[in-house]
């Protein structure tokens, strides 16, 4: 597709399974005179650009039906749309994610969280680079037939060809520069930065003795920054970042911006690892001091990863990978340091690609299955309820633990789907249980803990999808204890909080898990609809040893008294700690002590004799 150089309206195509973004890019874009159109996914966004083709696509990676990159390379494939320009708007960090963006045929990549400016600019300048191609063109077939048309007059059409010629120059340089540069920093952009590496990749391999390094840098807290103080801050922090970088690097080497918050130096002719590093140190010196911003003191970090180049590089992608994997490291490391990259980095990193691609055919292959762990009164001992616990038994690697597959799964949003597994598994053998022991009412009361993922709570259809299960199990709400992590209460006010509403009028009840460990404080208490307070076992397994954990299970049980809550304390194991935790008023408990997590069988056995424990 060629956009006309007469044309007065730009058409451009939004795709994005989310609405909040699709209304906050049509009301920009709009704002700024374009015509917009709005696609929920992947096929719709098909429909529409082969019906009415737009002069440019903003397109979301991941989608429900088809992803982002299948869409762009079904577009690529079609005559008609295959000339668009695609960019790509994701969420995905992974360089891998995001060079595969432009192996498929995107022109450019704006990770999220959405900068309003970042976009607003990135779509000016594609739109720029259409317009000008359509009137490069047209000007070129101007100049023949002026040639043609004029050669009396040669001497002036000469000066003046050469005057239009001239002013092509500068227009097509300023396109390349605006092309190969940031627009918000000034700094090289991704384009320059590749091919900057693979020249020196090149250099390398002629030259055996030539050293360099890659530091990829990510900003630390950047998104918490961005959301509490205003884009505007988020802006004016990048420029002082990339003013703060260029101070730290030699006058040879190279500082670029890959987007959002990601920012990567290469080194030119480095001597040893010792020059990288100190790079490395000097960038963390200096960000120990505060950016002082519309009158703030704005504090921030980065974490870092170094990749000394070596022979075996053959191409950017590998290098900038291996430059990511370190810079994660880093992150897991506490933040604000710098990782430098050995194999074992990458081994690791591959097993969990490859946990992550049999996590994708778990639920499909049956290989997830649930235990309960019993939740007992301290008042009476009492079973009065489960805590729904997912376990996964890999056909190659046996049992493998939630601690471990859980985060890849909030990761890749797998979580969604194996969550509504969780959520509805656990409702249905619930009401089985109540109705195979119709004849113990007591059984009839029991509840179900299940746990739930931030994603699943900022999901739309998470409501509707939770009165589907209550209704296909035939389930009351009362019956239900949803826990969340802490995490959650300090998450924006918005689509969350009205979330928990609707769960609390359907008489469920509220659990924080894994209370004291998280960000908990009492204003988010008071501010949401919380039932109960878990409190971490790592709390229950040191208050007989230690005194200040003892005085925090003290305070989080008065605590939860004070504000109308009830308390369940995980990981009880000794008699001890239960005593202590009668003593203290907590009302309900589960641990080993009591039960390890049992698979349903097992839970049948016990509820047979109930109330026997």
């Amino acid at each position: 597709m060629t956009i006309s150089a007469s044309s007065q309206t730009i058409s451009i195509l939004v795709v994005d399974d989310l609405a909040d973004n699709l209304q906050i890019l049509a009301t920009t874009l709009s704002k700024q005179g374009y015509q917009v159109r709005c696609a929920k996914n992947g096929s719709a966004a098909l429909r529409g650009a082969s019906t009415i083709q737009p002069d440019l696509i903003l397109l979301d990676i991941k989608m429900p039906d088809l992803d982002g990159y299948e869409v762009c390379q079904q577009l690529k494939a079609n005559k008609e749309t295959c000339d668009i320009p695609v960019i790509f708007l994701s969420a995905l960090d992974d360089v891998l994610d995001k060079v595969k963006a432009f192996e498929v045929g995107g022109v450019d990549y704006i990770s999220k969280p959405i900068q309003v400016k970042e976009v607003l600019v990135r779509v000016k300048n594609q739109i720029a680079l259409q317009l000008a191609k359509a009137e490069i063109t047209e000007l070129n077939q101007d100049l023949e037939r002026r040639v043609q048309e004029r050669t009396i007059k040669l001497k002036t059409v000469v000066q003046k060809l050469r005057q239009e010629i001239n002013e092509r120059q500068r227009v097509q340089q300023q396109l390349i520069h605006d092309a190969l540069h940031d627009s918000l920093t000034g700094l090289p952009n991704r384009n320059l930065l590749i091919e900057r590496i693979e020249f020196t990749i090149a250099h390398a391999k002629r030259n055996p003795d030539y050293k360099y390094g890659i530091l990829f840098i990510d900003l630390d807290r950047f998104k918490v920054i961005n959301d509490s103080l205003g884009h505007s801050i988020g802006d004016q922090l990048l420029i002082a970042v990339s003013n703060l970088l260029q101070e730290c690097v030699r006058e040879n080497d190279l500082v670029a911006r890959l987007g959002g918050d990601e920012f990567v130096i290469l080194l030119d002719g480095i001597k040893s690892i010792q020059d990288a590093t100190s790079i490395g140190e000097r960038i963390q010196q200096k960000m120990r001091s505060p950016f002082e911003l519309e009158s703030q003191n704005i504090f921030t970090s980065a974490s870092i990863g170094i990749v000394i180049g070596s022979t075996e590089y053959n191409n950017h992608a590998d290098l900038m990978r291996d430059a990511d994997i370190a810079m994660y490291r880093a992150k897991d490391k506490g933040k604000a340091r710098y990782t430098i990259f050995d194999q074992t980095m990458y081994d690791e990193t591959l097993k969990l690609v490859e946990l992550e691609n049999s996590l994708r055919f778990a639920l499909k292959r049956n290989e997830l299955t649930m235990h309960y762990q019993p939740i007992i009164s301290l008042d009476n001992n009492h079973l009065v309820g489960f805590e729904a616990l997912i376990r996964w038994q890999h056909p190659e690697r046996g049992a493998i633990s939630p601690v471990e597959f859980i985060p890849i799964a909030e990761d890749t949003g797998l979580i969604l789907d194996i969550g509504e597994w969780l959520l509805k598994e656990a409702c249905q053998q619930l009401q089985t249980w109540r109705q195979q022991f119709a004849s113990v009412p007591q059984i009839n009361s029991l509840k179900m803990s299940i746990n739930l993922a931030t994603q699943q709570l900022q999901e739309p259809e998470f409501i509707q999808k939770l009165d589907q299960i209550l209704l296909e199990t035939g389930l009351e709400g009362s019956s239900l204890r949803l826990e969340i992590t802490e995490s959650v209460l300090i998450e924006p006010e918005g689509t969350i909080q009205n979330t928990l509403r609707q769960i609390k009028n359907r008489n469920i009840k509220l659990s924080i898990d894994d209370f004291g460990t998280g960000y908990s404080s009492l204003s988010y208490l008071r501010r949401f609809p919380i039932d109960n307070l878990k409190i971490d076992r790592s709390f229950i397994q040191q208050m007989n040893f230690d005194s200040e954990n003892f005085e925090i299970v003290r305070l989080i049980i008065t605590l939860a008294k004070t504000l109308g809550m009830k308390t369940i304390s995980e990981g009880v194991e000794t008699a001890l700690q239960l005593n202590q935790l009668k003593g203290l008023g907590c009302e309900f408990a589960q641990g080993y002590l009591f039960s390890i997590p049992l698979a349903p069988k097992e839970i049948e056995l016990m509820l047979a004799k109930y109330p026997q424990f």
